[in-house]
């Protein structure tokens, strides 16, 4: 059984502790388990990133309500709607930078691809109302447990021979999303209003990142995903 790492997110004091406190739905771990992958859930600690990843067969960067700094990708400038998590995202851009190290299989959830593509050397959207005209809500009003919307996913791609259908539906929560295709990046999915939802680089053995939340089990795609990240950890 493969061992999956999974990020966590943080809060600040309040709500659930009114000290500093780690969060992860338990979907996420569900998913894992589901897949038949042992969940492995991963503080904060961006000097023990190699220790991390020696004791994991596939990382899971989840996804969480906060933003990759602009200035990691090299925009000076920053959306008044930019919420940093510096420490989350220090720790994130170490153990993925590891990871692509070692070609260890990644899977990247909604803001988890968003660094995963920063990472790789992408820039973002910062804010999609404001820079995508005629933008779909990609932060649906409707549950996550719904669809939001269609994604079209590239023939040729990693994601396409996951899922075998050139069209999922798929939930949306997220304000931000990948904004380039550099070199060793594949966009796999695209939303109706050409938002980018998915990339993966084909130079790894798996790379791949989605920006919608599969762990909801939206549709059988989604499913797919998962099996086929545990899948890849197991060699």
């Amino acid at each position: 059984m493969p061992t999956i790492g999974l990020t966590l997110d943080s809060e600040e004091p309040g709500g659930y502790s009114n000290q500093p406190w780690y969060a992860v739905r338990q979907n996420y771990c569900a998913t894992v388990d589901q897949a038949g992958g042992l969940p492995l859930l991963l503080p904060h600690a961006s000097d023990r990133a190699a220790a991390y990843l020696d004791a994991i067969d596939g990382l899971i960067v989840t996804g969480g309500h906060f933003d990759v700094d602009p200035l990691l990708f090299g925009d000076s400038k920053r959306h008044e709607t930019v919420k940093l998590k510096e420490g989350r995202t220090d720790f994130e851009l170490a153990i993925t930078r590891g990871a692509l190290e070692r070609d260890m299989p990644i899977l990247g959830i909604c803001g988890g691809q968003q660094l995963l593509h920063v990472a790789l050397g992408g820039t973002l959207i910062q804010h999609i109302p404001d820079e995508v005209e005629g933008a779909l809500a990609h932060e649906q009003p409707n549950p996550r447990t719904e669809p939001g919307h269609t994604v079209r996913v590239e023939r040729g791609t990693l994601l396409h021979r996951i899922v075998d259908t050139e069209e999922l539906d798929v939930n949306s929560a997220h304000h931000q999303a990948a904004k380039d295709s550099p070199n060793g990046i594949v966009i796999n999915a695209v939303a109706p209003d050409g938002v980018i939802e998915g990339i993966e680089a084909p130079e790894y053995g798996f790379c791949l990142g989605v920006q919608w939340h599969p762990e909801y089990e939206i549709s059988s795609g989604d499913s797919r995903i998962f099996q086929a990240f545990v899948a890849a950890c197991r060699t």
